[in-house]
Protein backbone atom coordinates (compact mmCIF):
# COMPACT_ATOMS: atom_id res chain seq x y z
CA UNK A 1 0.00 0.00 0.00
CA UNK A 2 1.54 3.91 -0.72
CA UNK A 3 1.85 6.03 1.52
CA UNK A 4 -0.74 8.60 0.26
CA UNK A 5 -3.78 5.70 0.33
CA UNK A 6 -2.81 4.46 3.86
CA UNK A 7 -2.61 8.50 4.72
CA UNK A 8 -6.24 8.76 3.24
CA UNK A 9 -7.31 6.18 5.87
CA UNK A 10 -5.61 6.46 8.94
CA UNK A 11 -4.54 9.76 9.09
CA UNK A 12 -7.78 11.73 8.07
CA UNK A 13 -9.45 10.42 10.39
CA UNK A 14 -6.94 11.38 12.87
CA UNK A 15 -7.00 15.11 12.08
CA UNK A 16 -10.49 14.91 12.04
CA UNK A 17 -10.53 13.43 15.40
CA UNK A 18 -8.68 16.11 16.30
CA UNK A 19 -10.97 19.08 15.18
CA UNK A 20 -13.83 17.02 17.14
CA UNK A 21 -11.63 17.39 20.35
CA UNK A 22 -10.42 20.84 19.73
CA UNK A 23 -14.78 21.85 18.63
CA UNK A 24 -15.86 19.84 21.90
CA UNK A 25 -12.97 21.57 24.38
CA UNK A 26 -13.90 25.27 22.81
CA UNK A 27 -18.28 24.27 23.20
CA UNK A 28 -18.12 25.21 19.06
CA UNK A 29 -19.02 21.42 18.31
CA UNK A 30 -22.53 22.11 17.10
CA UNK A 31 -21.10 25.44 14.24
CA UNK A 32 -18.40 24.00 13.09
CA UNK A 33 -19.94 20.83 12.32
CA UNK A 34 -22.68 23.52 10.52
CA UNK A 35 -20.23 25.05 8.53
CA UNK A 36 -17.99 21.42 7.42
CA UNK A 37 -21.53 20.72 6.12
CA UNK A 38 -21.51 23.93 4.12
CA UNK A 39 -18.06 23.24 3.43
CA UNK A 40 -18.43 19.93 2.11
CA UNK A 41 -21.77 21.09 -0.25
CA UNK A 42 -19.34 23.85 -2.14
CA UNK A 43 -16.66 21.14 -2.78
CA UNK A 44 -19.60 18.59 -3.87
CA UNK A 45 -21.36 21.65 -5.99
CA UNK A 46 -18.08 23.37 -7.34
CA UNK A 47 -15.82 21.12 -9.88
CA UNK A 48 -13.69 23.92 -9.93
CA UNK A 49 -13.03 24.55 -6.38
CA UNK A 50 -12.54 20.77 -6.61
CA UNK A 51 -10.26 20.66 -9.10
CA UNK A 52 -8.15 24.12 -7.36
CA UNK A 53 -8.41 21.79 -4.01
CA UNK A 54 -6.43 18.71 -5.36
CA UNK A 55 -3.87 20.77 -8.23
CA UNK A 56 -1.05 20.16 -6.54
CA UNK A 57 0.67 23.43 -8.34
CA UNK A 58 -1.31 25.59 -6.16
CA UNK A 59 0.94 27.74 -4.01
CA UNK A 60 0.35 28.01 -0.03
CA UNK A 61 0.09 31.42 -0.44
CA UNK A 62 -2.83 31.11 -3.23
CA UNK A 63 -4.38 28.57 -0.71
CA UNK A 64 -4.08 30.42 2.67
CA UNK A 65 -5.72 33.48 0.51
CA UNK A 66 -8.90 31.23 -0.81
CA UNK A 67 -9.51 30.32 2.62
CA UNK A 68 -9.63 33.38 4.06
CA UNK A 69 -12.00 34.35 1.53
CA UNK A 70 -14.30 31.40 1.73
CA UNK A 71 -14.22 31.87 5.81
CA UNK A 72 -15.33 35.47 5.38
CA UNK A 73 -18.03 34.85 2.89
CA UNK A 74 -19.56 32.03 4.76
CA UNK A 75 -18.91 33.25 8.40
CA UNK A 76 -16.68 30.35 9.25
CA UNK A 77 -15.91 29.76 12.73
CA UNK A 78 -12.21 30.40 13.47
CA UNK A 79 -11.03 27.57 15.04
CA UNK A 80 -11.96 25.71 11.23
CA UNK A 81 -10.28 28.48 9.58
CA UNK A 82 -7.13 28.05 11.72
CA UNK A 83 -7.64 23.92 11.08
CA UNK A 84 -7.80 24.91 7.23
CA UNK A 85 -4.97 26.63 7.32
CA UNK A 86 -3.07 24.17 9.40
CA UNK A 87 -3.99 21.36 6.55
CA UNK A 88 -2.49 24.04 4.62
CA UNK A 89 0.34 24.25 6.30
CA UNK A 90 0.97 20.51 6.38
CA UNK A 91 0.48 20.22 2.91
CA UNK A 92 -2.68 18.00 3.59
CA UNK A 93 -5.49 20.23 2.26
CA UNK A 94 -6.04 18.02 -0.71
CA UNK A 95 -7.52 15.75 1.86
CA UNK A 96 -10.20 18.79 3.30
CA UNK A 97 -12.99 16.82 1.82
CA UNK A 98 -12.26 13.16 3.15
CA UNK A 99 -11.47 14.96 6.88
CA UNK A 100 -14.03 16.95 7.21
CA UNK A 101 -16.59 13.86 5.77
CA UNK A 102 -15.06 12.32 8.63
CA UNK A 103 -15.55 14.84 11.30
CA UNK A 104 -19.16 14.89 10.45
CA UNK A 105 -19.47 11.32 10.44
CA UNK A 106 -17.59 11.22 14.13
CA UNK A 107 -19.89 14.02 15.37
CA UNK A 108 -22.63 11.80 14.62
CA UNK A 109 -21.08 8.59 15.82
CA UNK A 110 -20.76 10.51 19.46
CA UNK A 111 -24.34 11.52 19.38
CA UNK A 112 -24.80 7.63 19.40
CA UNK A 113 -26.72 8.00 16.14
CA UNK A 114 -26.87 5.42 13.08
CA UNK A 115 -26.39 6.37 9.67
CA UNK A 116 -29.01 4.56 7.45
CA UNK A 117 -29.91 4.86 3.71
CA UNK A 118 -33.38 4.60 2.57
CA UNK A 119 -33.53 4.02 -0.81
CA UNK A 120 -37.75 4.19 -2.32
CA UNK A 121 -39.16 3.83 -6.10
CA UNK A 122 -41.61 6.43 -5.67
CA UNK A 123 -40.72 9.83 -4.31
CA UNK A 124 -41.93 9.89 -0.28
CA UNK A 125 -43.16 12.96 0.85
CA UNK A 126 -41.25 14.56 4.13
CA UNK A 127 -44.10 12.87 6.12
CA UNK A 128 -43.47 9.73 5.09
CA UNK A 129 -39.59 9.83 5.40
CA UNK A 130 -40.11 10.88 8.84
CA UNK A 131 -42.44 7.98 10.07
CA UNK A 132 -39.77 5.64 8.72
CA UNK A 133 -36.88 7.24 10.42
CA UNK A 134 -39.15 6.59 13.44
CA UNK A 135 -39.82 3.46 13.17
CA UNK A 136 -36.21 2.67 12.32
CA UNK A 137 -35.13 4.59 15.61
CA UNK A 138 -37.93 2.78 17.42
CA UNK A 139 -36.61 -0.87 16.18
CA UNK A 140 -32.83 0.13 16.72
CA UNK A 141 -33.14 2.06 19.64
CA UNK A 142 -30.88 4.59 18.64
CA UNK A 143 -31.44 8.07 16.70
CA UNK A 144 -30.81 7.73 13.21
CA UNK A 145 -29.22 9.72 10.46
CA UNK A 146 -31.49 9.10 7.40
CA UNK A 147 -30.03 9.69 4.38
CA UNK A 148 -32.51 9.03 1.57
CA UNK A 149 -32.99 8.71 -2.46
CA UNK A 150 -35.40 8.14 -4.99
CA UNK A 151 -34.48 5.56 -7.60
CA UNK A 152 -37.10 5.09 -10.31
CA UNK A 153 -35.51 1.61 -11.67
CA UNK A 154 -36.41 0.00 -8.27
CA UNK A 155 -39.65 -0.19 -9.69
CA UNK A 156 -41.66 -0.22 -6.37
CA UNK A 157 -40.79 -1.11 -3.06
CA UNK A 158 -37.86 0.31 -0.47
CA UNK A 159 -34.39 -0.77 0.39
CA UNK A 160 -33.07 0.25 3.83
CA UNK A 161 -29.48 -0.23 4.91
CA UNK A 162 -28.34 0.40 8.23
CA UNK A 163 -24.74 -0.88 8.78
CA UNK A 164 -24.42 -4.29 7.51
CA UNK A 165 -28.34 -4.78 7.74
CA UNK A 166 -29.75 -4.62 4.54
CA UNK A 167 -33.48 -4.89 3.69
CA UNK A 168 -34.41 -5.23 0.08
CA UNK A 169 -37.99 -5.26 -1.37
CA UNK A 170 -37.99 -3.82 -3.95
CA UNK A 171 -39.32 -5.50 -7.14
CA UNK A 172 -36.34 -5.14 -9.38
CA UNK A 173 -34.77 -7.45 -6.82
CA UNK A 174 -37.05 -10.00 -6.62
CA UNK A 175 -37.64 -9.90 -10.63
CA UNK A 176 -33.27 -10.42 -10.36
CA UNK A 177 -34.22 -13.27 -8.02
CA UNK A 178 -36.73 -15.17 -10.44
CA UNK A 179 -34.32 -14.86 -13.14
CA UNK A 180 -31.78 -16.23 -11.40
CA UNK A 181 -33.54 -19.08 -10.30
CA UNK A 182 -34.46 -19.95 -14.06
CA UNK A 183 -30.76 -19.41 -14.99
CA UNK A 184 -30.07 -22.31 -12.64
CA UNK A 185 -33.02 -24.35 -13.94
Amino acid sequence: MSKNKSFSGTSANRYSLALYELAKESNELEEIEKNCSSLIKLIFNSEEFKNFIKNPTIKKEELLATVLKISEQYQLNGLLTKFLNFLISKKRFFYVEKILKDFIETCSKKRGELEAKLISAKELSESEINSIKEELTKNFSSKIKLKYTYDANLIGGLIVQIGSTMVDTSIKNKLQKIESRMIEA
